[in-house]
């Protein structure tokens, strides 16, 4: 039986389980789905109600969260599954990282079917989501943040709200962003410092203790250092997409973002080199050698610098 205040919660990969589990934990009722069933074994576990599918999840519930990988899995849950299935006036919490414009436009579509729908762009990894110590940015009008305040504050060490549709995605893209390209200049710092003769564990040591370091240099430094990149705390998936993302959505601004783009192709070239499921560190094992060396025809980037150690 379905409960009448329920929230439901859509998506239930790394951040979306943490997030699921910190709620339930907070006493929350709470209806999940996921599209791979196993994943939701842990909230069954903890009191969650386990639905079939997504409009099952969302059919009763008046907020629904929703923690998806991309703008094509919003699409098909929140115009596919959930379409005609949302009761009057529900809240859709979007926690997925997509462009702001898709973001703005998503938020119009929903208002024409009665529905509402708010950005909650969240920073932070899984273990901060499963602690309720998440940074969250809202978006969207302010009563319908309001109308999930208790939900969100529940997750959050600190709630901003940045403004209209769009805008909390803008700034989530910029964050990742900045991670992304501190990630990729860490692996090619520290090929730089090996090919010279450096201990690898010392530079990786030494540069987290560095004046160069902050929390998020120090995490990746050590995931390179002990070449342990499962289970991830951010995909290499998600972060080309993500790069990719803010790379076109300067460019609708007739913006250019170089740097930002060679990374994105980066990470392309370590999806290639099968590791796309992998920690975004993982693109510390990737090896461009000098051009004209004659690599043989193969994807030169995907050549690993040392064999991955057996786990």
């Amino acid at each position: 039986m379905s409960g009448e205040n329920e929230l439901a919660f859509i998506g239930l990969g790394g951040m979306g389980a943490g997030m699921a589990l910190c709620l339930r934990e907070a006493g929350f009722p709470l209806v999940v789905h996921n599209r791979t069933a196993a994943k939701a074994a842990p909230l069954a576990e903890a009191g969650a109600r386990v639905a079939s599918s997504a409009g099952e999840a969302g059919r009763d519930a008046s907020i629904i969260l929703l923690s998806l990988s991309d703008e094509a899995a919003v699409e098909q849950i929140l115009f596919g599954e959930l379409s005609g299935r949302l009761r009057p006036g529900a809240l859709v919490v979007d926690t997925s990282t997509v462009s702001p414009a898709y973001s703005a436009a998503a938020s119009e579509r929903l208002a024409r079917i009665g529905a509402r729908r708010i950005e909650a762009c969240v920073i932070g990894n899984p273990p901060m989501a499963r602690a309720g110590q998440l940074r969250i940015f809202t978006a969207g009008r302010r009563e319908d943040v309001d109308g999930a305040r208790e939900v969100l504050e529940a997750l959050a060490q600190e709630m901003v709200h940045v403004g209209p549709a769009g805008s909390a995605c803008g700034l989530k893209l910029s964050f990742n962003l900045l991670l992304g390209n501190q990630i990729a200049a860490l692996a090619e710092a520290a090929q730089l410092a090996v090919s010279a003769g450096v201990d690898r564990d010392l530079f990786f040591t030494t540069i987290a203790k560095s004046g160069f370091s902050s929390p998020a240099l120090a995490f990746r430094a050590e995931l390179m250092r002990t070449r342990r990149y499962e289970p991830p705390a951010f995909r290499s998936t998600l972060m080309e997409k993500d790069l990719r993302l803010a790379v076109a959505g300067a460019a609708a601004h007739d913006l250019e973002l170089p740097v930002t783009a060679g990374v994105a192709e980066r990470f392309g070239a370590a999806i290639r080199a099968g590791d796309g499921d992998k920690d975004a560190a993982a693109i510390a094992e990737l090896r461009t050698p000098v051009r004209g060396d004659g690599g043989g025809g193969k994807d030169a980037a995907a050549v690993t610098e040392l064999p991955t150690p057996a786990r």
